[in-house]
C-alpha cells in the first residue's frame, strides 16, 4: 500500500472462492488493516467498492482515501479492531495539515462510509468514524476561473477551423459554454446524442449517477456540431464516440478523447488567444451560466439546464458580483 491507493492492480487470475475475485486482487495485495481482520472484513472491503460503490470516479476517489488511511494505521502498528474515535479524529488531524479543508471532508466521508460498510456486515461492532468532525469549510462563492463573454468569444474564434482537429475543439468547448456541460458528459456523448426535436439539435448528457439530460443546443453550438460532424464525416457512426482523440498526424481516432486530453487542449487554446485567465475543464461551464445570468437569465432556469439538484450549487458559478464588486471598489478614490 505504498502507493495509498486501493484497489491494485493486478493481471493474476484465482479460483473463484471468495469475494476478492470480484477484482482478482489476491489477499496479500489487501491493506494488512483488512487482512489481518480475517476473511468477513476482506469480503466487505471488497464489496464496498464493487457493489456499493458504482461510480467509476468516486471509487477510484475513495480507494485512494482509505488506502491512504489505512497505510497511515499501518505505519502505527493497528489493528481494525484498535481503530477509535479517537483514532480516526489524530487521523484528520493529521490530514488537515497538508490537505485543503474540502479534500479533508472527502476522505472522512470515505472511512465514515466505509466502517459503515463493515458494521452493516458484522466485520465491526460500531464505525468509530461516526462522532468525528471534519474542518469547518464554508463556500458562498466557487472557485473555478471564470472567463468574461469577449474573452469566451476570443478564444472561440482564435482555433483555426480549417482542420479537423480545430473544428472538434471548438465544437466541444461550443457544447460546455453553451449547454453548460461537464466535460465528462460532454467526451462521454456519442454521435446519436445529438439529436433533432422540433426544429432544433438537442444535446443529450450523461450526467453524475448515470441520469440522461437532454438540453436544446444553443445556435452557435449547433452550428459548430454541424460543421465538425459534417467534416468528420460521422453522422452515420451513431455509437461511436462523438468527440475522438487525435493521432499524432492530426488525424482522428476512433477512440474517445480523455478528460486529460481535454485539458491540454483548452489550456493550449487558450495560450494561442493570448488569453490571461486561468482557465480548466470546469471553466466553460461556470462562463457559461455567468453570461446566462448577466443576461438577464433566472437562476432557477440556470439550475435546470446544468442539472444541478439544488439551486445553491448553480449559485457558486454565478459571477456576476464580481464586475458590481469592482466597480464599487473603484469608488475610493485617494
Amino acid at each position: 500500500m505504498s502507493n495509498h491507493e486501493f484497489p491494485p492492480k493486478t493481471n493474476e487470475k484465482r479460483p473463484a472462492d471468495s469475494g476478492r475475485e470480484l477484482l482478482m486482487v489476491p489477499s496479500e495485495r489487501l491493506p494488512p488493516l483488512i487482512r489481518e481482520a480475517g476473511e468477513n472484513a476482506e469480503r466487505r472491503f471488497l464489496e464496498f467498492f464493487t457493489a456499493h460503490i458504482r461510480n467509476p470516479g468516486t471509487r477510484r476517489v475513495y480507494g485512494h482515501a482509505v488506502g491512504r488511511f489505512c497505510h497511515w494505521c499501518e505505519r502505527y502498528g493497528l489493528s481494525l479492531e484498535q481503530v477509535t474515535p479517537f483514532v480516526v479524529a489524530g487521523y484528520i488531524e493529521h490530514l488537515t495539515t497538508l490537505l485543503s479543508a474540502p479534500t479533508v471532508k472527502l476522505h472522512l466521508a470515505a472511512i465514515r462510509m466505509l466502517f459503515d460498510w463493515l458494521v452493516t456486515g458484522q466485520a465491526m461492532p460500531v464505525n468509530p468514524a461516526a462522532s468525528v468532525r471534519g474542518p469547518k469549510h464554508v463556500v458562498r462563492k466557487g472557485k473555478t476561473p471564470v472567463l468574461t463573454a469577449a474573452e469566451a468569444r476570443q478564444l472561440l474564434d482564435s482555433i483555426d477551423c480549417t482542420k479537423i482537429v480545430g473544428l472538434r475543439d471548438r465544437a466541444l468547448i461550443g457544447v460546455m459554454v453553451y449547454s453548460f456541460a461537464r466535460v465528462s458528459a460532454a467526451i462521454g456523448m456519442n454521435v446519436e446524442d445529438c439529436f433533432p426535436q422540433g426544429r432544433r439539435m438537442w444535446f443529450r448528457l450523461r450526467e453524475k449517477g448515470g441520469k440522461l439530460h437532454d438540453v436544446p443546443a444553443h445556435h452557435n453550438a449547433e452550428n459548430y456540431i454541424d460543421a465538425y460532424m459534417t467534416a468528420a464525416g460521422i453522422g452515420n457512426e451513431t455509437k461511436s464516440p462523438l468527440f475522438r482523440s487525435a493521432s499524432r498526424q492530426r488525424q482522428l481516432t476512433p477512440r474517445r478523447m480523455h478528460r486529460t486530453d481535454v485539458l491540454r487542449m483548452i489550456k493550449r487554446r487558450a495560450r494561442q488567444a493570448g488569453l490571461a485567465t486561468h482557465v480548466c475543464c470546469h471553466t466553460f461551464r461556470a462562463t457559461g451560466i455567468t453570461a446566462y445570468l448577466s443576461n438577464g437569465g433566472l437562476l432557477e432556469h440556470a439550475q435546470k439546464i446544468a442539472a444541478h439538484e439544488s439551486v445553491r450549487t448553480t449559485k457558486l458559478y454565478d459571477r456576476t458580483s464580481d464586475a458590481i464588486s469592482l466597480d464599487e471598489i473603484e469608488r475610493i478614490v485617494i
